[in-house]
């Protein structure tokens, strides 16, 4: 029997229960910096997991990585008024450098459409050079004033797309593959996480930006968390660097462009949407560690045995790991709860005697004796069936925690503790302040059956409205 994990209980202090996964599931900790983090290798692992799964989607659009610099100038920002009107609370700024006061302020970058369109007005000449798709993964400042680690920190870890294209609708239609095969595909099978896809308001929209694509989560307490987002960008920002190229018929034309980003936020999303009051629990397709091995006792007989089982699974590509910690058994099942692995192999000596394995599921709790020659397979089945329990499950508490509404008023009153549906035609500037002020925003806009729309302008449109981090 595990021991007590001495988490705060989501139902008495949810943030507080946060702030004690992210520390005992050893993820990360504050950096010596206000609003900085340090990633400990247990929360980067799940980054890596992250990163890989997403760079094959991107890769699969076509888009290839580079890298641009971490210092962009001033003179950048001023080129794009609402960009740099958007961003100018959060920027830092570097005055002096090498022992003496810079002749124009460098900004540590907040994003890259800047610094990335003043390249891609050197690399576009015709239409033969569309479409450029770039993406990078670096990390990002914006000075953050209430920081909390992966969901709000000054500096955190991202990748960040940028791309031309020769028409607004080639621009549409990329934007609405990234936010469709990368992200929604991602948050969906992989992270396990139901998310509302939509449009953003036009006072919510990314700062220079002509749409915002968003995929919104809700976490366990009922709150929003926006995960993704993919960005229309106009010519707004074509037209500030001179991103242009001839046409066919030999005629110059600025570009539309594109860019689209996820970041290290979505750690945070994991723990919220699916954490209990035993610690984290991580999906298998994501998992660095989807099944760790552990003896009931220290005994030779066992140890072997573990580390038989052990090579068996990483042979059959499982990513296993085998429990090597002293100590009592409750305390090392405890803290491999807290981690979230999604399933533990037990080996007692009965087990041994009889030639089978107890396996634990982390999300349910259920525990089976397994015959030994059927321990590979029977895992294989296993994580599978938590990768699908885990979607299953988030789908069913965010429907229950869903209303739709037809007055701004029980829209607030449904989002103390949920999500709201109520028609975007209802809203206006007045409805949406009036939001604001209890604390609840607006966080996309869909069709009636939830699906993207196809224009702003389509009517009978609903919004989504929440409380959000």
């Amino acid at each position: 029997m595990a021991t007590p994990t001495a988490l705060t209980p989501q139902d008495e202090d949810f943030p507080r229960w946060y702030q004690d996964v992210v520390a005992k599931a050893e993820l990360a900790e504050n950096g010596p910096v206000r609003g900085t983090m340090v990633i400990r290798p247990y929360g980067y692992a799940l980054w890596e997991h992250v990163q890989a799964e997403m760079d094959r989607r991107i890769k699969a659009t076509g888009a290839r990585n580079a890298y641009f610099p971490l210092f962009i100038p001033e003179s950048y920002f001023a080129r794009e008024a609402e960009h740099v009107e958007g961003f100018s609370p959060e920027l830092a700024v570097v005055t002096f450098a090498g022992g003496e006061q810079l002749a124009e302020p460098v900004i540590i970058r907040p994003t890259s459409e800047t610094v990335i369109g003043e390249y891609m007005a050197k690399w576009i000449q015709s239409y033969r050079d569309l479409p450029l798709l770039l993406n990078q993964w670096a990390n990002v400042v914006r000075w953050e004033l209430r920081p909390r680690l992966f969901l709000r920190s000054s500096e955190f870890l991202w990748q960040e797309g940028h791309t031309a294209h020769a028409t607004a609708a080639d621009a549409s239609a990329f934007a609405t593959t990234i936010h469709r095969d990368v992200y929604r595909d991602f948050l969906v099978n992989v992270l396990a996480v139901p998310v509302f896809e939509g449009f953003k308001s036009p006072r919510e929209r990314f700062a220079g930006a002509i749409n915002t694509i968003t995929c919104e989560g809700m976490m366990r307490d009922g709150k929003a968390l926006q995960m993704s987002t993919s960005h229309e960008l106009g010519q707004n920002f074509a037209r500030a660097f001179g991103v242009a190229f001839q046409d066919e018929s030999g005629q110059s034309t600025w570009c539309h462009t594109t860019s689209w980003g996820a970041s290290t936020r979505v750690i945070g999303g994991l723990i919220m949407a699916h954490g209990d009051d035993r610690g984290l629990i991580v999906p298998p397709r994501l998992a660095p560690t989807a099944v760790v091995v552990l003896a009931v006792r220290e005994d030779d007989a066992l140890d072997e045995a573990c580390t038989d089982l052990t090579s068996e699974l990483r042979a059959a590509g499982v990513a296993v790991e085998r429990d090597r910690a002293r100590g009592s058994f409750g305390r090392r099942v405890t803290d491999w709860e807290i981690k979230g692995v999604p399933v533990r192999a037990e080996i007692g000596p009965r087990d041994l005697a009889a030639s089978t394995v107890t396996l634990v599921r982390r999300d349910d709790g259920s525990r089976q004796s397994v015959e030994r020659s059927r321990v590979v397979a029977t895992v294989q089945e296993l994580l599978e069936a938590v990768q699908a329990n885990l979607l299953a499950v988030a789908l069913e508490r965010r429907n229950r925690a869903t209303h739709d509404v037809t007055t701004v008023a029980d829209a607030i009153e449904a989002a103390q503790d949920g999500f709201a549906r109520v028609p975007w035609g209802l809203l206006g500037e007045t409805g949406e302040d009036e939001l604001n002020h209890h604390a609840v925003s607006v966080r996309c806009i869909q069709r009636p059956d939830g699906s993207l729309p196809g224009s702003a302008d389509e009517s009978d449109l609903v919004a989504v409205v929440a409380k959000a981090y």
